[in-house]
């Protein structure tokens, strides 16, 4: 039994234990291909723990209890029990005096990988980012053999993506800690009206800071900000006055910009500090067109200086003849036009979605089983029709991806889930492999029988991949090409593609595209969405799940296909399974005629 103490300590260990085990995966992945099991051992345990609702601790009764989750043996689960009683692993603490655990983050780079790691430690004695940069600054990096200029480049560019993710957040994470912080001060006596503002409510991929608009009367200013500041979550204070604080919080010296405001300028605040500010210059030369001036307090007579418009967004838009304009619209990419025109775009809700493309159960790399994914959806999410299971294909085998006959078991299965609840809801699929040829890593006989199939690539990713993704949506029992790009933000860059000539293909072929809504990956991203539905490809929008917390990422899929413009007739999975089977047959007959 696990001592009181820590126990009763309140605070999960969830994430703290999962990071321990992902690093141990990393170190065992630096040691060397010996060791493969155990990298895979411990990045599934660190999977399993990041993806429970509960604390470890909850599950920690003794060993047999901790047997029975997905991932944790016996000698992992003896792991978690001395870190919930120690605060420690010894195994970890023997692993950090082995390898040079600060350089194993960059494993995962386009550049890098364990043999790289391992060379630059053993022959140059490099330790972590610091000493690669001043390495690579003096030349040493080229003396060694196999580092040539393209080859050091390549790292370069790899680093300064590095560099670039630790200095913005991922939109999910920034979404999370701005509802966070906005709950807490929405709680302080005296806010009447408070909002995310910036480029997070514009819904951007990665974001820099966290900008927050608030109402608030004079008399009670100087007490807001003072709690405000005071907050458990601030590191440091880096400005604080009447109408504004900026902070750098704790957990990742994120800066957080707070405004103070009238009712009667809370529109023009919002407006100005949502931006873009390509968006905010195009508004204010309308206005001096028109005779005006807007600022972030509202938008005045040039001549008289009498306020015309600024309580709401609604109002100064109005004012100036345009229809409201969404905030992930606001990039200065035509919306202005349109808006003058009351044109724009129905755009795409979370609410019309019917159901979610492409997920993982314990059949390859998942955290559930197909039964606990099924009756967790129809309850959080009662508005879906179906949902699409997509385990890997062999070719993944670090992911379980799954054999032929694996698949057809699976089958056996997805029937059963579907007769126990009375209900045709969970669609047999697959995420196949796009081999380096363009072929797939299943047959066709067996590619027939399920009801979708997602085609992705998952190897070759310096290369451009333009033929091997039209490959794929040649073949007549591909539905979609998954993560078209292939890019891991922050880690990995595009591979390259054609996309005029891709989006081409998707069209003529009757190939659905997916925005994979992984936090990381964000795939199709948001530009590219805008140009596929220019070119009249249907986009399908897909969770990638492998644990039930992930299955809300379906609203950051659809902000970025908000932000590309889309309605809901450019989404395939806001339409019922009748549509989707009709957009699945239509391929078919077409590549049948073809042929």
């Amino acid at each position: 039994m696990i001592p009181a103490p820590l126990l009763g300590s309140g605070e999960s260990h969830n994430a703290k234990l999962a990071a321990i085990f992902h690093q141990m995966a990393a170190c065992y992945r630096y040691l060397g291909t010996e060791h493969r099991f155990r990298v895979i051992a411990y990045d599934g345990a660190s999977r399993t723990i990041a993806a429970l609702n509960d604390d470890i601790s909850v599950y920690a009764t003794d060993i047999a209890s901790l047997d029975k989750l997905k991932g944790i043996g016996e000698s992992i689960a003896e792991k978690i029990m001395e870190f919930l009683a120690t605060g420690k692993i010894k195994t970890f603490e023997k692993l950090k005096q082995e390898v040079p655990v600060e350089l194993l983050e960059l494993m995962d780079i386009n550049g890098f990988g364990p043999a790289t790691t391992r060379l630059l430690h053993e022959k140059l004695l490099i330790n972590n980012r610091d000493d690669l940069v001043a390495a690579i600054e003096s030349g040493k990096l080229a003396s060694l053999k196999g580092f040539g200029a393209k080859r050091i480049e390549n790292m370069k560019r790899g680093l300064k993506l590095f560099k670039e993710a630790h200095s913005r957040m991922l939109l999910w994470d920034a979404l999370k800690t701005g509802e966070a912080i906005l709950q807490q001060l929405l709680s302080i006596p005296g806010i009447r009206k408070a909002e995310l503002a910036g480029s997070l409510r514009r819904r951007k991929e990665t974001i820099g800071d966290i900008d927050l608009i608030a109402i608030a009367d004079k008399k009670n200013r100087k007490r807001i900000v003072a709690r405000f500041i005071s907050l458990p979550l601030v590191d440091r204070v880096l400005a604080s006055g009447e109408t504004k604080a900026s902070i750098l919080l704790k957990d990742n010296s994120v800066q957080v910009d707070l405004r103070l405001v009238n009712d009667y300028e809370y529109g023009a605040a919002l407006l100005y500090f949502t931006g873009s500010k390509e968006h905010n210059i195009r508004l204010r030369t309308w206005a001096r067109e028109k005779g005006w001036k807007l600022n972030e307090y509202g938008v005045f007579d040039a001549a008289s200086d009498k306020m015309l418009a600024g309580a709401t967004e609604e109002e100064i838009y109005k004012l100036f003849g345009m229809s409201w304009i969404p905030p992930e619209l606001r990039e200065e990419r035509g919306e202005v036009e349109l808006a003058i025109k009351h044109e724009l775009p129905d755009l795409l809700t979370e609410s019309v979605m019917r159901g979610d493309m492409q997920m993982h159960s314990t059949w390859s790399d998942g955290a559930e089983d197909i039964e606990t994914i099924a009756r967790f959806i129809q309850k959080d999410y009662p508005y879906y029709e179906y949902i699409v299971m997509t385990d890997h294909s062999p070719s993944e085998r670090i992911a379980g991806g799954l054999q032929v006959e694996d698949f057809i078991k699976q089958f056996a299965e997805i029937d059963r889930v579907n007769k126990k609840l009375k209900l045709d809801f969970v669609k047999k699929g697959a995420e196949v492999d796009i081999l380096s040829d363009g072929s797939l890593d299943l047959p066709d006989d067996l590619l027939e029988r399920f009801d979708w199939v997602t085609a992705s690539i998952h190897s070759g990713f310096t290369k451009d991949n333009t033929e091997r993704l039209i490959s794929a949506c040649n073949h007549p029992f591909v539905n979609c090409i998954g993560h078209p790009c292939g890019r891991l933000i922050g880690k990995r860059e595009p591979y390259g593609v054609d996309w005029d000539k891709l989006f081409d293909a998707a069209v003529r072929t009757g190939t659905a595209i997916e925005i994979n809504a992984q936090p990381n990956r964000l795939d199709l991203k948001d530009d590219l969405v805008k140009a596929a539905v220019a070119k009249g490809v249907m986009l399908t929008i897909s969770t990638d799940a492998h644990s039930l917390d992930q299955y809300a990422f379906m609203s950051q899929g659809v902000s970025v296909a908000r932000r590309g413009w889309c309605t809901h007739e450019n989404i395939l999975n806001s339409y019922s399974w009748k549509q989707v089977e009709k957009f699945r047959q239509q391929k078919r007959k077409h590549r049948k005629v073809e042929s």
